[in-house]
């Protein structure tokens, strides 16, 4: 399970995982300066944003090749390019200065940020084991000349499938981005699976946007999205070999965080042979494959 869904609504848990950190610490931190002391609820929401700052900023100094030429990316934060420990970092330093300055803060900060930060850190974790439990769905495809093709075909080497539609912005936005990495990595398959839309329409989509993409599947009824438990698009997805989850990203991918998410891949040697090139695909090569 990828996102929770009410209705129409649908979030990505990692971002639910870390509201709930930020509803518990200040629960905590509420009920604790009850009994004495100062209600840190402006500050726990202060120290949320400062460690979105420093994760954020993390993560563009260490993928910094890929924003130089596009420094306006850096403010694009839908791409959800951040890194954890230079958040917790920067939240716990900030947590120690507030309460040096205020001590009537301490006990009530204390437990408000321990809370939430160990209740973000189990649920986090608990939540990539249970990722990297699944498996990849065998479920049944269709290519762009109507052949029937399982899912679980591509198995044998690294995958990345995206889900998305032409109707979906940031779907539309990512896909140059995944076209270059598609060429740039012959060692990874890369599945384009639609979603609910036309051959036709998809075709038209692909040629008037001068996009060459191999590998573009079509799932007429979601039955993907269903199965791998994501109600959104578009969301890209990691497969070992073995047809192991290794991760996934809900959003829309940029060169940086891509970049990032590919690194669950080890990059092959040049002087052998990608694996990817030599499997046989129950896909051939072309534009709408």
């Amino acid at each position: 399970m990828l996102t929770f869904t009410l209705g129409t609504f649908a979030i990505a848990l990692n971002h639910l995982l870390l509201i709930s950190a930020l509803a518990l610490a200040t629960f905590v931190g509420w009920r604790v300066a009850k009994r004495g002391g100062e209600n840190p609820e402006s500050v726990l929401f202060v120290l949320f944003l400062l460690g979105l700052l420093a994760a954020r900023i993390g993560f563009v100094v260490a993928y910094w090749q890929h924003y130089r030429d596009d420094p306006w990316q850096i403010v694009d934060l839908r791409d959800g390019g951040f890194l954890a420990w230079p958040g917790i970092v920067a939240l716990l330093i900030g947590a120690l200065l507030w309460a040096r300055r205020r001590p009537p803060l301490r006990r009530p900060l204390g437990f408000g940020v321990g809370s939430g930060l160990l209740f973000w850190l189990v649920a986090t974790l608990s939540l990539t084991i249970y990722e990297q439990g699944t498996r990849l769905p065998d479920i049944t495809l269709r290519t762009a000349d109507g052949e029937t093709v399982k899912l679980t075909d591509y198995q044998g080497g690294p995958l990345v499938i995206n889900l998305w539609a032409t109707w979906c912005p940031p779907c539309r936005r990512e896909m140059p981005v995944l076209e270059e990495a598609q060429q740039q990595r012959p060692d990874l398959t890369f599945l384009f699976v639609n979603q609910a839309e036309s051959m036709q329409s998809v075709s038209t989509y692909l040629a008037t946007q001068g996009l060459s993409l191999t590998n573009v599947l079509f799932d007429g009824s979601g039955r993907l999205g269903q199965a791998v438990g994501s109600m959104a698009l578009p969301t890209t997805l990691f497969y070992s070999a073995d047809g192991r989850l290794l991760g996934s990203h809900l959003g829309e991918l940029s060169e940086a965080s891509l970049a990032r998410a590919l690194e669950n891949f080890e990059t092959p040697d040049s002087s052998t042979t990608p694996h990817s090139a030599t499997r046989k695909t129950p896909c051939p090569a072309s534009a709408t494959c």
